[in-house]
């Protein structure tokens, strides 16, 4: 059956219907081909909202179980991918509300080994600026750490955030404007509420 539907799927790709090559339920080969197209920004946005590497190590491979375990059937890719989003994010949250949290285990530099380093001062004012915003990002409440990834280092839209976090397109904004005048509060140093 799936040496049936790849060969279909190669059918239609080659006839350029591609929506309707990527509306058939995945195989291994898609699967793991979607699979190295997502992982790694997968992990990435899940140590950020956690804030525990081995946590998103685990909610990576819960994300793609359950994913895959699912067999739904997508519209395209960026369908799929939202699709994969909304499950991390709500495994995520579970396991804060869980307590599962152990901590930030994000290394970070500090002021001890960047003095030791002998690089030039451009590199260590960006090891510096990064770790900053690190500290900084650790600081927005979960919901606005996932907001704030998502938009700016995985580049959704608005309707792909909404779609993701589960809140209307309308509030994608306002909410995305509190999380970064948050952000810029902190990073500028301010004791700002939280």
């Amino acid at each position: 059956m799936a040496a049936t539907v790849a060969m279909h799927e190669t059918t239609l790709t080659a006839a350029g219907d591609t929506a309707a090559a990527a509306a058939l339920p995945m195989d291994e080969e898609t699967f793991r081909a979607f699979y190295d197209r997502t992982a790694r920004g997968l992990w990435s946005y899940l140590s950020r909202i956690t804030g525990d590497r081995q946590l998103a190590d685990d909610l990576v491979q819960e994300t793609y179980y359950r994913f895959f375990r699912a067999g739904a059937v997508h519209a395209d890719e960026n369908h799929r991918r939202n699709s994969l989003f909304q499950i991390a994010t709500n495994l995520g949250r579970d396991a804060m509300r869980r307590g599962r949290r152990r901590g930030t285990d994000v290394a970070l530099p500090d002021e001890e080994s960047a003095a030791a380093l002998t690089v030039t001062t451009d590199i260590a004012a960006t090891i510096a600026g990064r770790a900053d915003l690190a500290k900084a990002m650790a600081r927005l409440t979960p919901s606005q750490r996932e907001l704030v990834w998502l938009a700016y280092a995985q580049g959704a839209s608005h309707q792909d955030i909404a779609d993701i976090v589960g809140v209307k397109v309308g509030s994608v904004k306002s909410l995305l404007f509190r999380a970064r005048r948050k952000l810029a509060g902190f990073l500028g140093g301010e004791r700002s509420t939280p």
